[in-house]
């Protein structure tokens, strides 16, 4: 959310949308900087991703914060509405992967397979909590859609870049070999 107020703060276009998660997605910060630009659809993910493909098409740049597990009831929407359009929607998936005590209707373990095949889309899953950031700021700059999915809970701790530098899209990073 932080870094989110941050770019919102040089990017007037920027506004965020959730679908009844606004504390559980950490978008309850950026709604207290920025309630005009802070969308909360209910438990409705379809139109959230709908109305998000319409505020792309109108030159905004929304960032669509769901759980991972609840994004695929909105799968329909995310092709046809923001992939097949080739629209600029961020997706962060929170909750990406198992979540523990969560329980199993909340492990988001399927979004990965369900999203890599749709057309325009940028899938990002960082290492860590500087590199969710700058992912972020990367996904903002593309000009097509693009997921940034990630873990349940906090960070590891490790410092963050004083400067938002964005991350090379398909470029890898080997961090061990074997």
């Amino acid at each position: 959310s932080k870094t989110l107020i941050d770019l919102a703060k040089k990017n007037e276009n920027i506004v965020a949308v959730t679908a009844a998660m606004p504390a559980g997605t950490g978008l309850k910060a950026f709604g207290e900087a920025f309630p005009e630009r802070m969308l909360d659809v209910g438990i409705a993910e379809q139109h959230a991703v709908t109305m998000a493909a319409g505020l792309a098409a109108e030159g905004k740049r929304p960032v669509v914060a769901l759980y991972s597990t609840f994004a695929q009831r909105a799968y329909d929407q995310i092709l046809h509405d923001v992939c097949l359009q080739n629209l600029p929607v961020v997706f962060g998936l929170d909750r990406a992967g198992l979540v523990g005590e969560d329980g199993a209707t909340h492990h988001g373990v399927f979004d990965f397979s369900y999203l890599r095949p749709l057309p325009h889309m940028t899938i990002m899953a960082p290492k860590d909590e500087n590199e969710l950031r700058r992912m972020l700021a990367t996904a903002l700059g593309l000009q097509g859609p693009a997921a940034v999915r990630y873990p349940r809970g906090a960070g590891l701790g490790v410092s963050l870049d004083d400067e938002l530098i964005p991350v090379p899209v398909g470029k890898a990073e080997v961090l061990r070999k074997g």
